[in-house]
């Protein structure tokens, strides 16, 4: 996929959120505290923004139910809003539920070039943590000959592979729907 693709289907999950353009910049700088190589934007958690009255209301939804992560994401919105002028008010939402199909593709890449494998489909997935199929990608030298180690990573969404070329482990973003 190349740049404009990335683009025109990034500007689609905007508009399609409910985001104010001129929102965008600001939240795009504040990073998922787990995968710092990600933005909030990036990882598809907020919702919507919207600007009324110089009040700013983002509505953020949890990539996993109980997330540590959520708070710190809420207050580092709320500080990036207040650096740029704007007071805010965070809102966490249950419903719809985070998909990993809401991670943009340019924040599939960056997972890939941090060393984070990205999400399969929903039936991959399944295929990879309860067949042992081997279908994960190596972050490290692009080799499909790895295998898991653990359904658990350093974070609960992520699961522990090791690839049997190059020996080093690495982590796989786990399919969410």
């Amino acid at each position: 996929m190349n740049q404009i693709q990335h683009n025109v289907i990034e500007s689609m999950m905007i508009a399609e959120q409910n985001i104010d353009e001129k929102l965008v910049p600001i939240l795009t700088e504040v990073s998922d505290p787990e995968i710092p190589v990600l933005s909030i934007m990036d990882m598809g958690v907020v919702r919507s923004a919207i600007i009324e009255n110089n009040m700013v209301k983002v509505e953020i939804t949890p990539t996993y139910s109980g997330c540590p992560a959520m708070d710190v994401i809420g207050d580092d919105i709320k500080k990036a809003l207040r650096d740029a002028g704007y007071k805010s008010q965070v809102d966490l939402i249950l419903h719809p539920a985070w998909t990993t199909d809401w991670i943009t593709p340019k924040g599939r890449q960056a997972l890939e070039d941090y060393g984070i494998a990205a999400p399969l489909d929903a039936e991959a997935d399944k295929d990879v943590l309860l067949n042992g199929k081997r279908i994960v990608t190596c972050t490290n030298c692009g080799s499909g000959n790895t295998h898991l180690v653990s359904q658990f990573g350093s974070t609960a969404c992520k699961a522990q592979f090791q690839c049997d070329d190059c020996q080093e482990p690495f982590d796989y973003f786990k399919c969410l729907k």
